[in-house]
């Protein structure tokens, strides 16, 4: 491609439009009320109860772009102890949803670790689906010191 001037004019000019276009654009966060729809819906509308379910995550988590988390459901793992899946909500991230594990009688346990990106502090939940349509939830505050998403 040869540059001409209307051609290096046009260009200067559609930067100079992203650059001030983008400089508005702010990262889109999900909302508590976001997050409470989505735990709802997981949930079926049945409430969640406390107890059997221990989230484990840092207070506070100095660079936000790997945040261990792990998740421990006290069962038997089988009959109607058995626990379905797990899922782990961030309020704050912009799709709140973050990991969903799935479990069977053969997993033995009940127990899943991962690391998430957290752009700011924000409340980190998770919710156990149990066979007998039963749901437990636990819910830790991270604190992030450094933005994991650029904040």
């Amino acid at each position: 491609m040869q540059l001409t001037r209307r051609n290096v004019l046009g260009l200067t000019a559609g930067a100079a439009a992203f650059a001030v276009a983008g400089a508005r654009v702010t990262p889109a966060f999900a909302s508590a009320e976001a997050t409470e729809k989505s735990i709802m819906e997981f949930t079926g509308g049945a409430t969640a109860g406390e107890g059997k379910i221990t989230l484990t995550a840092p207070e506070i988590a100095e660079n936000g772009n790997t945040v261990p988390v792990s998740v421990n459901v006290d069962s038997a793992m089988e009959g109607d102890d058995l626990v379905e899946s797990i899922i782990i909500f961030a309020d704050g991230n912009p799709s709140p949803a973050v990991a969903t594990f799935h479990f069977t009688e053969m997993s033995g346990e009940a127990l899943a670790t991962t690391r998430m990106r957290l752009a700011k502090t924000q409340n980190v939940i998770a919710v156990a689906k149990m066979k007998d349509g039963s749901f437990f939830m636990d819910k830790k505050q991270v604190k992030v010191t450094i933005g994991g998403c650029g904040g």
